[in-house]
């Protein structure tokens, strides 16, 4: 008989020889319970033997969960995240004080048997017999190990930690089996460092470093004799030997070790004596894990990083492998968060909204030309205490990563987007419409992009004041926020091609599902989410180049080894010229228009304002050429509720605006954002403006100055005439969907 498999394995035989040698010579093969010999052979009759020569891999090098640290660009921490506070380190960075307590206590031979303690078991099996039932056990360090191991891989999964720690035959020979293997390919030193690992202290605390920092707020590597037999003698019963709830307790079991580790000569008995009479002094660091914990209000960009992780294939093919990458933890996640902007945004989203108010705020910045996200912040903490306002709802993301189910109606910041449709179809800024404040577009005037009527339905349409009527070129419609004129436009550059230049630069539902094809859209009536709202005008302040939002610059696995991570990716979407032309045109919002309350007065800044029906949504997203802020304020619950008679932030407001609340909160997002020392500028174009047709008749009549401006005269041109060749209209080619909604500035 061939005494090899054709593999170079042992046969059969050969494995339940040498299983059942060991439980001939054991008397007990449970070698963690105790059980009286008569069970020997019904066990070693009821365990099976095959693969015994063969060890999974994950028993030599566990997957140990452990800390995941996310940190912002410039190295500083962020937050950890963690399923297992656990920081794995080599045995040399260990205190010998530890080792040798660990061992006394635990496995006193240790060093001197394999993976079963053979006097040890015969010892337990006598005092089992005399106590009639089990009074000690006989588990080595290396059973033990094994053991943790299960119950490491089992997680927090209930079923797979009953099965890992049930006490049932099969359980306890795949065990010793296990061990036994263990023990040759690894070597003592390599399973007690293992061991003291993946060890559970108590205290929410794994492996000895976790330990060692949540009671005494120092290194293992620096533990005393009493500080390391403390932490051995939680470890039989951690809610038992708990320190901090119980010092009498601790206290005894901690004595108990001391004289084990003079019993075995591990210290003197001079020295255990010191040791004992020494009281224990706790300095406990209290857990900080999750993103709850996360600095300067980033709790909501620390769980975008999660939603990032465990959705991304970059992190794993399925989202079982993403989801035990983020458990499994020990990441280094440097991110693309800016600590200067996190708190200029934190302070400005929280300076004029209160946390406790009946509406919310959100802000969030982008880097243009990267896509960089450097700042999300919100008027809510983070966090699931709902009596102290707190909430894991981001509202500056899509639905698909943690926002709310449908985002947020954006209001006149869209405009921009038609504009550059427009003006990417060749329209001139100078295009003029002279509309009353409120018109009808027929709805089969708008077309899809298949073509076909967008609507049958005439679409109402007006402007929020009644005065707000005349004509108007692109310039002073972007400024003064006129709806009739952006409907028209739109209805001019094409429903499909303000849809397409919407989704060349970014703009996407807040409930992850492809835009409508609707006039409104002009209007902003379809929900997104200031997030994608920043990244929209950091496209205009990149002279026309789209980057898509990033959050994660590099991930460092616990080896040492690099995931590669998601790019941005950057697109055009208009020309460059189109962009500087929409620069130009925003500034004057800032300047003269609806956004002046946000204006900064020491660099190049544009912006746009926006507010939804009844004043339930109110925006402000700007930017200068070197950052993209998108502000919003509005109602974070399942009601909408109206801002009209209200007060927010300690302060009362009849009507919010986009210029009067989000505008001043972005003001001060970006004031504190940037460096005073860097001012680039936007590249000048020249706008063309719809020019006045000179009065053929002036001289003539003795009118006295000032009487061509007299009251009523709508144009926005004071006492000139438009020439007709220079009103659009209507081109007979519009079309439209019935939105009876007003969106102001």
């Amino acid at each position: 008989m061939p005494k090899k498999r054709s593999g170079g394995g042992l046969t059969t035989t050969q494995q339940a020889a040498k299983f059942l040698g060991v439980a001939a010579l054991s008397g007990v093969v449970l070698a963690g319970i105790a059980l009286p010999a008569a069970g020997a052979l019904g066990l070693a009759a009821k365990g099976t033997v095959d693969g015994f020569d063969e060890i999974p891999a994950n028993l030599k090098t566990p997957p140990l969960s452990q800390r995941t640290t996310i940190l912002d660009n410039q190295g500083g921490a962020i937050a950890t995240v963690y399923s297992r506070d656990r920081t794995v380190v080599p045995l040399k960075s260990i205190s010998p004080y530890m080792q040798k307590a660990i061992i006394a206590i635990e496995d006193a031979r240790f060093y001197q048997h394999g993976a079963v303690d053979l006097k040890g078991i015969l010892r337990a099996m006598n005092r089992n017999v005399q106590a009639g039932g089990t009074a000690q056990g006989a588990s080595t360090l290396t059973q033990q190990y094994v053991k943790n191991v299960f119950v490491e891989e089992a997680g927090d999964d209930p079923a797979k930690v009953a099965e890992a720690t049930q006490q049932t035959l099969g359980r306890k020979v795949q065990e010793l089996k296990y061990a036994i293997q263990v023990e040759e390919e690894l070597g003592k030193k390599k399973i007690l460092e293992n061991y003291l690992n993946i060890t559970f202290f108590g205290q929410q605390a794994y492996g000895v470093e976790a330990a060692s920092q949540r009671y005494f707020s120092k290194s293992a590597k620096d533990l005393k004799v009493e500080e390391a037999a403390l932490l051995a003698g939680i470890v039989q019963s951690p809610s038992r030997y708990d320190p901090v709830n119980d010092t009498e307790e601790a206290t005894k079991r901690r004595n108990t070790v001391l004289q084990r580790m003079a019993d075995v000569g591990d210290i003197s008995q001079a020295e255990a004596d010191k040791a004992k009479n020494t009281p224990i002094k706790l300095k406990v660091k209290r857990p900080q894990n999750g993103c709850i914990t996360a600095v300067n209000g980033s709790g909501f960009f620390c769980d975008y990083v999660r939603q990032i992780v465990t959705g991304d294939p970059a992190f794993g093919k399925t989202a079982k492998d993403r989801a035990k990458l983020w458990a499994v933890g020990g990441l280094t996640i440097k991110t693309t968060l800016d600590p200067r902007s996190q708190a200029a945004s934190n302070e400005a989203a929280t300076s004029r909204v209160n946390e406790s108010d009946k509406v919310a705020a959100a802000v969030v910045q982008v880097k243009p030309g990267s896509g960089q996200i450097t700042a999300m912040a919100q008027s809510r903490p983070y966090g699931l205490d709902i009596s102290k306002h707190q909430t894991v709802l981001n509202l500056a993301v899509d639905h698909k990563m943690g926002g709310t189910n449908y985002g947020f109606q954006v209001g006149s910041t869209f405009k921009p987007i038609t504009a550059a449709a427009a003006l990417e179809k060749g329209i001139s800024p100078a295009q003029s419409f002279t509309t009353d404040h409120k018109i009808t577009l027929p709805g089969n005037s708008f077309l899809t992009c298949e073509n076909q009527p967008a609507d049958t339905i005439p679409w109402d349409v007006q402007n929020e004041l009644e005065t707000e009527k005349g004509t108007f070129d692109m310039t002073s419609a972007l400024g003064k926020s006129i709806n009739t004129y952006f409907a028209k436009l739109e209805q001019k550059a094409g429903l499909c091609e303000t849809l397409s230049m919407a989704d060349k630069v970014g703009y996407i539902r807040g409930n992850n599902k492809p835009l409508q094809q609707v006039p409104s859209t002009t209007l902003g009536g379809q929900e997104s989410t200031p997030l994608a709202m920043a990244s929209v005008y950091a496209s205009f302040a990149n002279r026309g180049t789209y980057c898509s939002p990033v959050a994660i610059l590099s991930v460092t696995k616990p080896d040492g080894k690099q995931i590669d991570v998601p790019k941005s990716k950057c697109s055009r979407a208009m020309s460059e010229h189109t962009a500087d032309t929409i620069n130009q045109m925003l500034k004057g919002v800032v300047e003269d228009g609806t956004g002046t309350a946000a204006g900064l007065s020491d660099r190049d800044n544009a912006g746009k304002t926006g507010t939804t029906d009844e004043r339930k949504n109110a925006w402000f997203v700007g930017y200068t050429p070197n950052l993209s802020t998108a502000v919003w304020v509005g109602s974070d619950g399942a009601r909408q509720i109206p801002m009209s008679n209200i007060n927010i932030g300690g302060q009362y407001y009849e009507d919010v605006c986009g210029g009067c609340l989000p505008g001043p909160i972005w003001r001060t997002a970006m004031t504190g954002s940037l460096n005073a020392s860097e001012t680039p500028a936007f590249n000048p174009v020249s706008v063309p403006r719809a020019k006045p047709k000179e009065d053929k008749d002036k001289g003539r009549d003795k009118n006295k100055p000032g009487d061509d401006n007299k009251p009523g005269d709508d144009s926005p041109f004071p006492g000139i005439s438009i020439p007709p060749d220079l009103i659009g209209g209507n081109d007979g080619h519009g079309r439209g969907q019935n939105d009876g909604g007003t969106n102001g500035p």
